[in-house]
């Protein structure tokens, strides 16, 4: 088959110029948009989302990702963003696992829409183009070699190479397995790339020399893809002017040949997406408090930061806890319209909590001061607002004034709720058990103990605040044939603390039923379903 190229340069046009400068620009400023987006995104509270989710579907995630990388080949979808996920949530070995499966398996199916199902239609369009030509001709004479050398190469893209096979001459099995094998390299490059991405958002605990050790790996990893990618070059140049005329340019000449022709239309695309980067961009640093909102609590690293001292300075929360024996019956309820009428009492146990000496306190004695703190002022916050009973949830205050404003005083730190809970308990105490004693004022809450917590007592307070939770059905139901489980959204939301306690959600909340251990034990865990969490007032009245 005769390959004609057209030999004489091609004429100068401005109209062409503006519009390639225009497209750059857009490209540039794109990309700089994206990377700015994801400083403002929690990608951490992102991938903890995903890898609960995914933990849950069992042996379907990694079948359900494998499912969409299919399709995304066969649509002709890029597909780097989906493999760098792939790589953060599932890790090397099933990352890697899952992309090669997927994308294998797309290739085999686009191969065969191009040979079978749709052949003239993908002909007609691939036809137009000289690297057709090249590739038939390529392919006629160094058969599955040609198919290996165009996979690591970048001479062609991955997806069109997926249709262009269907119309050679070369058999479907040789085709898939050289192809299968070409893509392994690039293939664990972008999963390693997604992998160490994911390790440098979730503030995963880690050594210096396995820092070390993943960037070593990493920087590997590119080198050896880049230098794989370098020597198909060579090799394709090499067979390409074997088997072509040397008037004739080889492939890699003919797929780069600069295309002339002007498209307004694309260039008005490229800078339709360039502004509407720029504007996503300048919502998400206006939001940035809203995203971060939007996928649940930031994710920590637990950690013992305090030593137990028997002989630290304690606080007395005796105030605090007459006004809980008062106002707080045996299920969690509050009589917020009694407790108005103490308002003061409960004003001046706030006050000392900001004057607390809590260097000199032994760790229980701190980490029962941050959770009598964090309730006490969830109750002036309520009654802050309460307007004689007219509040009906905690949601209905203002998000600027409810967990994020920065205005309790916390032995001489100013804090906000959320401060309280994300940056001074949950990274400094290994303990997942406070997510069922701080209590946000809802019904779905766990209930507000009618005692405040005390560092002597904290351990023996603790476990019975927990095995109330999980002995009730608003936050936990194993379901009578234990094939399903039902768990607050607080196992949800605050998944990764569980995780790095017991190993994974459902290892945490079988400490308090035997029956889910035993379940377990026998390799048959059941599926999570998340129960509906209820943010009506967490009044007397509204708790049965």
């Amino acid at each position: 088959m005769a390959i004609i190229f057209p030999t004489s340069p091609p004429t100068k046009n401005t109209h062409t110029d503006w519009t390639r400068k225009i497209r750059i620009g857009s490209i540039i400023i794109t990309v700089f948009c994206l990377i700015a987006i994801t400083r403002f995104l929690p990608l951490g509270q992102i991938v903890t989302v995903l890898e609960t989710a995914i933990q849950n579907m069992g042996f379907w995630g990694p079948i359900l990702f494998a499912l969409l990388y299919v399709i995304s080949t066969v649509m002709m979808l890029p597909g780097a963003a989906l493999t760098l996920a792939i790589g953060g949530i599932f890790g090397l070995t099933w990352g890697t696992a899952i992309v090669s499966v997927g994308s294998t398996v797309g290739a085999a199916f686009s191969f065969l829409i191009s040979r079978y199902a749709a052949r003239r239609v993908i002909e007609r369009k691939l036809k137009r183009f000289h690297q057709f030509q090249a590739v038939d001709t390529a392919i006629r004479d160094g058969g599955w070699k040609i198919v290996v050398l165009l996979r690591l190469s970048p001479a062609v893209p991955f997806n069109l190479q997926n249709y262009l096979y269907g119309l050679t001459a070369i058999k479907f099995w040789p085709c898939v397995m050289a192809s299968w094998l070409a893509m392994l390299p690039g293939t664990f490059m972008y999963v390693y790339l997604g992998h160490a991405g994911l390790a440098s958002v979730s503030k995963a605990t880690r050594t210096p020399v396995q820092w070390a050790m993943l960037v070593l790996g990493l920087a590997a990893t590119i080198a050896v893809t880049v230098y794989i990618t370098r020597l198909a070059r060579n090799a394709m140049q090499k067979q390409t002017t074997k088997i072509q005329p040397k008037t004739e340019p080889s492939i890699e000449q003919s797929l780069h040949m600069p295309n002339h022709t002007s498209k307004p239309l694309m260039t008005a695309v490229y800078l339709f997406v360039a502004i509407g980067a720029l504007i996503a961009t300048g919502c998400a640093y206006m939001n940035q408090g809203a995203l971060k909102g939007l996928f649940g609590p930031p994710p920590v690293v637990m950690s013992e930061s305090y030593h137990k001292q028997t002989n630290g300075q304690t606080f007395n929360h005796h105030a605090f806890d007459q006004l809980l024996k008062q106002y707080v019956n045996d299920k969690g309820g509050v009589d917020y319209q009694g407790l108005q009428t103490q308002r003061k009492a409960l004003q001046d146990y706030i006050a000392q909590i900001g004057t607390a000496a809590f260097n000199t306190m032994g760790r229980d004695e701190k980490l029962a001061l941050l959770i009598n703190s964090y309730n006490a002022f969830t109750l002036e916050l309520i009654l802050d607002h309460w307007d004689q009973g007219q509040l009906k949830s905690i949601k209905d205050i203002a998000s600027a004034k409810r967990w994020n404003q920065v205005r309790w005083e916390v032995a001489g730190m100013t804090l906000s709720l959320s401060q309280i809970e994300h940056q001074q308990i949950r990274p400094h105490f290994i303990e997942p058990r406070i997510h069922f004693a701080l209590v946000c004022a809802a019904v779905g809450c766990p209930p507000l103990r009618n005692e405040a917590y005390t560092g002597n007592l904290l351990q023996k307070q603790l476990t019975p605040q927990a095995e109330y939770v999980h002995a009730h059905a608003r936050w936990y139901r194993l379901a009578d044939d234990q094939k399903t489980i039902g768990l607050t959204q607080l196992y949800n939301w605050y998944g990764s603390d569980f995780k790095q306690f017991s190993g994974s959600i459902l290892n945490f909340a079988a400490q308090f039923d035997p029956k889910l251990k035993h379940k377990i034990k026998s390799g048959n865990t059941p599926i999570i379903q998340w129960l509906d969490y209820d943010w009506t007032l967490n009044s007397q009245k509204n708790i049965d």
